[in-house]
């Protein structure tokens, strides 16, 4: 049955019975929506031809163009769900040897389960790497070799001690659901390169799982729907459920087609409802990425040389895995796609749960170098192959968990969490390369010069990517959010 013979079954009277709307408007005059959407892309063509820099944005974006020349175009998020020890990685403390089974001589904040020992020497030996020099442990000896890219920041806080919450702030600013993810706001205001591809995109590989708080830390939230992220499973048979066509695509195409013409309608009744407008997005979307996905997830083009630099041939198929996202990280950054966060999996031992990997409340010499381990090649090879194509200078590569961990011990071997002081790096995108930036005090317990918080760390991403963080906002419920919440100011001393 045709569009108009539904309607006539249906009782919808004609486009020239005296009952005009904007639907019926746009249906009968001139080309309909095709004219509309025609005259749309034109403007959008001509205000990029005359609009000099800052850079126009593509279509879509919510931003016209960037508040400032940006150094980074993309931004791929290596988020070490768990906590890293910053004492056993980046930030080497002497005193803890020294001291090693002595009581802490100061307060001891509340932990997550208050199981508070003595202090802990680090089981891991630092050396300094590079013309920079930066101390890196002997857990990570593959990012030591490109240690020269990073721009280690020793001095990060947040406000919060658990996982859940410590999640929800490192993605989102507020410690709590319902607040849109990092990526959905660069995506949000930035729009996508790629109109075949989402903006925002979360790569899982092997038994990799969301970390606590869910699906929402990659949360669109109040933004438009077509910000939210595109889960993409690196090693399924179906990277996205559900992602080949029915028949060919061509069929495909007709019977979207068919939809969008109700859609259309239903949106223009119901007064172009941004929810709406953004699911019709997201259709036309989906159905680009049945040809397209497949062909970013088939990675028989890539070289055996580049296979091997990834990791994807080691006996452990943890590093494979985290490989394989770090490979398909890469090749989403030259397709265009904006913001690209990667999944851990959990360490061979167990130390550390299937959602918080890195969280070893006991064991953390043995989860510590287990997690290691997986990620330590793939990243240091993500880094150095965008590097050897071009690609990272305007690709921004950003490593943090959600807090640190303590200098003295839980139980025997474990360290609990620690929220006063931890690391995190970024590297390429306009990033210093070779500086370290803030310290903790001699045991790695408190951040006391250049001290930081997750705002500055999202400022500065912003700010490398062209935008004002206090000037890329959304009202919703009568106030204006924005990802830095009322806080933060770019770091400057990591910014080259």
């Amino acid at each position: 049955m045709s569009r108009s013979q539904h309607a006539h079954q249906c009782g919808i009277k004609g486009p020239f019975s005296g009952q005009w709307s904007r639907r019926r408007l746009l249906e009968t005059c001139s080309t309909g929506f095709g004219g509309v959407a025609l005259s749309a892309l034109l403007a959008q063509s001509a205000r990029a031809a005359t609009v000099g820099d800052p850079t126009p944005l593509p279509a879509g974006a919510a931003l016209r163009q960037l508040h400032h020349p940006a150094k980074a175009k993309n931004v791929i998020f290596c988020f070490m769900s768990g906590g890293v020890s910053q004492v056993d990685s980046f930030d080497p403390k002497p005193r803890l040897a020294i001291d090693d089974g002595k009581p802490m001589p100061m307060k001891v904040e509340r932990t997550q389960f208050n199981d508070n020992g003595n202090i802990m020497a680090s089981p891991f030996e630092f050396k300094q790497w590079g013309q920079s020099g930066i101390p890196v442990s002997t857990m990570f000896p593959h990012i030591a070799g490109v240690v020269d890219e990073l721009a280690v920041v020793r001095s990060m806080t947040t406000t919060v001690n658990e996982h859940a919450q410590g999640n929800y702030v490192m993605h989102t600013g507020f410690p709590f659901l319902g607040f849109p993810s990092a990526g959905a706001w660069a995506s949000y205001g930035l729009g996508s390169e790629n109109a075949d591809m989402p903006g925002y995109v979360v790569l899982q590989s092997g038994k990799a799982e969301t970390p606590h708080g869910g699906v929402g830390l990659f949360s669109n939230a109040f933004l438009p729907g077509q910000h939210q992220a595109s889960i993409i499973k690196a090693d399924a048979a179906e990277a996205i459920a559900n992602i080949r066509p029915l028949g060919t695509l061509a069929a495909q195409r007709r019977r979207l087609d068919f939809v969008a013409g109700f859609d259309r309608d239903f949106l223009a009744e119901a007064d172009r409802d941004p929810t709406i407008e953004a699911a019709i997005h997201n259709a036309e979307t989906a159905f680009r990425m049945q040809s397209e996905v497949p062909e970013l997830c088939d990675i028989s083009d890539e070289t055996e040389a580049t296979k091997e630099r990834y990791g994807l041939n080691v006996t452990s198929h943890r590093t494979a895995d985290y490989g394989r996202q770090c490979l398909l990280a890469r090749r989403l950054v030259e397709r265009g796609v904006r913001f690209v966060e990667l999944s851990c999996l959990r360490s061979e031992n167990g130390y550390g749960s299937a959602n918080n990997p890195w969280d070893q409340h006991k064991g953390v010499k043995v989860g510590h170098t287990q997690m290691a381990a997986q990620v330590d090649q793939p990243i240091a090879a993500l880094i150095a192959d965008l590097r050897d194509r071009g690609l990272l200078d305007s690709t921004l590569v950003v490593w943090a968990g959600e807090f640190g961990r303590t200098p003295f011990c839980q139980g025997a071997d474990g360290r609990d969490h620690n929220p006063q002081g931890f690391t995190v790096w970024l590297a390429g995108g306009g990033a210093k390369g070779g500086t370290i930036h803030g310290a903790t005090d001699e045991f790695g317990y408190h951040a006391i010069e250049g001290v930081c918080t997750v705002y500055d760390m999202w400022a500065t991403v912003l700010h490398l990517l062209g935008i004002d963080h206090e000037e890329l906002t959304y009202r919703h419920g009568g106030r204006d959010y924005r990802l830095t919440d009322v806080h933060g100011h770019p770091i400057r001393q990591i910014i080259a």
